[in-house]
């Protein structure tokens, strides 16, 4: 089980590593900092996708550092929306999304899907069985930036189940590392949901 975990590492050098080493730390503070409402998971999640770009760069993965890339602009989205409501909570409290929240999700699922494609297809990168899975799970994360972006509850279902589709990706690919983060995301997920949920259950409870 070790060697899942660690001769991938032995064939990398050292700074990149280090490198996915930080992206671990940094990618699992944030998904902490989400379950606390705390702005924090902005900043640290940035860190991680910016890193994550650059380490896809150098191994040539253009269409996976687009994606990423894509990822970063929705963070600073989000970063933004959560700092103008200021300290106070209650300025952008946790919410469950409308009809028209629904249908722009699902919209920006499908724009997600498509332009992760079209990048495969611009940079003409093979696109294998294990591409599409990660393309579909792209379109979940994605539209679950920006659920979170706006606080809505949902924003974690999509993480959970986008998750649990690339926990056992990562371990197909021999990324073993990188498969016990995605299982660490999830299990952080459900706690996050769960928290979020009575925190809008108490809520509406007060009205």
């Amino acid at each position: 089980m070790t060697d899942f975990f660690l001769d991938y590492y032995k064939t990398i050098p050292a700074w990149q590593t280090a490198l996915e080493f930080v992206v671990f730390v940094f990618g699992i503070l944030s998904v902490w900092f989400a379950k606390k409402e705390n702005i924090w998971v902005y900043p640290t999640g940035l860190i991680a996708t910016i890193i994550t770009s650059y380490l896809l760069y150098v191994a040539g993965y253009i269409g996976d550092m687009s994606v990423n890339i894509y990822f970063t602009v929705m963070s600073f989205y989000g970063w933004y929306n959560w700092a103008k409501s200021g300290d106070n909570k209650q300025n952008l409290p946790i919410t469950r999304t409308n009809r028209k929240e629904k249908l722009t999700g699902i919209l920006l699922f499908f724009i997600t899907i498509f332009v992760v494609y079209a990048l495969y297809k611009i940079f003409d990168q093979q696109i294998n069985t294990d591409n599409y899975v990660d393309i579909f799970a792209s379109g979940l994360f994605f539209t679950g930036m920006w659920y979170m972006a706006k606080k809505k509850i949902e924003n974690w279902t999509l993480w959970i189940i986008g998750d649990i589709i690339v926990t056992p990706l990562y371990a197909y690919r021999g990324l073993g590392m990188l498969s016990l983060q995605y299982l660490i995301f999830t299990l952080l997920a459900i706690s996050a949901y769960l928290e979020w949920k009575r925190i809008l259950s108490n809520k509406l409870q007060q009205l």
